[in-house]
């Protein structure tokens, strides 16, 4: 096969690829504001109550944890003002932690204690499954038929199973999930950028997926679940990264029904630094991707619709755009060199590529009063989503050779009032490097372009700023964690002297 052949026609493919996600993206978006869901987002909560003579459930409250001394004191603070009944109301701090965090749960449980709130402190001996290990291990030591779970960056409201706990009105409702907010959208350009895509994907994705007989998830934090749904699906499993969306994929193929409350938040920190931000994609990336291993065969022999196996495919695949954003920019050389034609692919990809941004735009005009001013920052959305494919193709690969085992390594979190955070920062990788002299590639890729493929520049431009943008944050982390550690041996000599 010629080389002008085997490059176009593999061009060819990753346009057709990209532009099918974008067209997703774009389908999702039209259908919310055909169908104006924004007005559900912004009706005022129906006031919680039960159906006459029902009493409130035993929940337990889960809050998986492992080496968070720096947010577990916030987050039992918020679980502990609940206005839920206290005899019906159990607090399980799943603590695997290998840090001071468990000598500091161990001061605050019996304070609480003290105080009337049933809590227990939950330790194993190995810390075998991860997350899943840890809330399959709380089940067994609880009673309750329903299990609230909070990740350690988040802080729920007092009202939260009060407003949650009558949406589970029918025996068939399997789990509810709420809309995550923000604790710190404001801290950088890192933090802006993170909000846009979280409240377009709880603005726009979760809402048409829930109200329109889609599959949608888990989102591993700010939902409750019935213990008979987690039990008859199989329960939590850790073989994949993404034990959330792994179990709700499998107790919707059951036949169970979740809802979705976006009237109701759940505020939880955003990673402030890029390093704890590449190490939650990647675990995404990796556990969505090993989900669609392990359930795509599963989905098709399912018995949703056609249009739900579709869109739950698109869903489980979605990380495959980062290793397509790769392959788009390397191909972007020799196609300049070979004369290719590129005008439809490019056509294609950009009516597409209108899918993406209109979600991120939605979700702020709908949630925020200025929203516009918000969406602002969407070119440095733009340009992470763009840097992180890296990272993310790295994951993937991870995925699907299935070699390395299923380490579950947590994002830090810092909250920023303690000031002694980098404790738990995270070294800057191989990925920058590798960043940088894409962002190098694009531009001499660039050069030969304005010549023989004009057309090819604006994406070029695009991807390769992308990737300068997310290498060059990562070089200045990784100065910044220099200067850190210079600091620190020179203050440990000047104590030793």
């Amino acid at each position: 096969m010629p080389v002008s052949t085997f490059v176009s026609t593999l061009y060819y493919i990753v346009a057709f690829g990209l532009a099918i996600y974008g067209f997703n993206a774009l389908a999702l978006a039209f259908v919310f504001l055909f169908k104006r869901f924004g007005r559900v987002i912004h009706a005022p909560p129906e006031q919680a109550s039960l159906a006459e003579g029902d009493e409130w459930p035993l929940v337990t409250v889960q809050l998986p944890l492992y080496n968070e001394r720096y947010v577990c004191e916030r987050l039992l603070n918020a679980v502990a003002a609940f206005d839920y009944p206290s005899d019906k109301l159990i607090v399980q701090l799943l603590d695997d932690s290998t840090d001071q965090t468990t000598q500091l749960l161990q001061k605050l449980a019996p304070a609480f204690r003290e105080k009337g709130l049933n809590i227990q402190h939950v330790r194993r001996e190995t810390r075998s499954g991860y997350k899943a290990g840890a809330l399959a291990y709380g089940m067994q030591v609880s009673q309750s038929e329903f299990f609230a779970i909070f990740d350690a960056d988040f802080i729920p409201q007092a009202n939260f199973l009060k407003q949650v706990m009558p949406v589970f009105d029918a025996p068939h409702v399997g789990m509810v999930q709420t809309r995550w907010t923000h604790l710190n959208h404001d801290v950088n350009v890192l933090t802006r950028a993170q909000s846009l895509a979280i409240d377009g994907h709880f603005t726009v994705e979760q809402m048409v997926r829930s109200r329109c007989n889609l599959l949608f998830s888990f989102n591993g934090s700010g939902g409750v679940w019935r213990r008979s749904c987690i039990e008859s699906a199989g329960g939590w499993q850790s073989d994949t990264l993404a034990e959330d969306l792994d179990l709700s994929y499998r107790a919707l193929f059951s036949g169970w029904e979740f809802r979705y409350c976006p009237q109701f938040g759940a505020p939880a920190e955003i990673p402030e630094h890029l390093m704890a931000f590449k190490r939650q994609q990647f675990r995404w990336a990796k556990g969505s991707i090993q989900t669609a291993r392990k359930l795509l065969l599963p989905l098709v022999r399912s018995d949703v619709s056609w249009l739900a196996k579709l869109h739950g495919t698109l869903h489980l695949t979605g990380y495959i755009v980062h290793p397509m954003m790769i392959l788009w920019i390397l191909l972007s050389l020799p196609l300049s060199l070979t004369g290719v034609p590129t005008a439809i692919p490019l056509n294609l990809v950009g009516l597409a590529g209108i899918g993406p941004p209109l979600v991120y735009f939605i979700g702020q005009a709908v949630l925020y009063r200025k929203g516009w001013l918000r969406f602002a920052y969407f070119p440095f959305l733009l340009l992470l989503g763009t840097g992180i494919a890296v990272n993310n193709s790295h994951a993937i690969f991870e995925a699907l050779r299935n070699r390395k085992p299923n380490e579950f390594l947590r994002t830090p979190k810092f909250n920023e009032a303690v000031a002694d955070g980098d404790a738990y920062q995270l070294q800057v990788d191989w990925s920058m490097l590798v960043e940088l002299a894409i962002a190098l590639y694009a531009a001499i890729a660039i050069g030969v372009a304005a010549f023989n493929a004009p057309e090819l520049i604006p994406v070029q431009i695009l991807f390769g700023a992308g990737f300068l943008f997310v290498g060059g944050l990562g070089l200045l982390d990784a100065m910044r964690q220099w200067r850190w550690q210079r600091k620190q041996r020179r203050l440990s000599l000047q104590k030793s002297a």
